[in-house]
């Protein structure tokens, strides 16, 4: 067998060794009361099932086909609806972080940053 190591996010959610760990959430940060309640939805449903949760949400869908498309709430409405998410609902959270400049702001705002696969 070969070595997989666990990573803490946040405070309460392991992932990674040998057991199932859930990122899930909506496609895109809409408000913070929609967001919020699938947050606790989630973490309810994990919660249950004793499985790791962390909350994944994007606030910039730079990577959109089509100029139309919805992008979110911007960088940083998105991050403050993120961080609120984290402390109300007490779920760690992740995003994709799009510009290094946003880095300093998403490292005050998420558990874990993750870097979207066409940058």
């Amino acid at each position: 067998m070969r070595n997989v190591r666990e990573v803490r996010v946040g405070e309460s959610s392991v992932i990674g060794g040998r057991e199932l760990a859930v990122i899930a959430g909506p496609c895109l940060v809409e408000s913070f009361a929609a967001t919020a309640a699938m947050a606790r939805d989630l973490a309810a449903i994990c919660s249950h099932q004793h499985v790791p949760f962390v909350f994944k949400a994007s606030y910039d869908k730079a990577n959109r086909t089509s100029v139309d498309s919805k992008r979110g709430p911007g960088w940083q409405k998105g991050l403050e609806v993120l961080a609120k998410v984290r402390e109300e609902v007490g779920v760690p959270v992740v995003s994709d972080v799009h510009d290094v400049l946003q880095v300093p702001m998403a490292m005050q705002a998420l558990d874990m940053l993750q870097i979207p696969a066409f940058l």
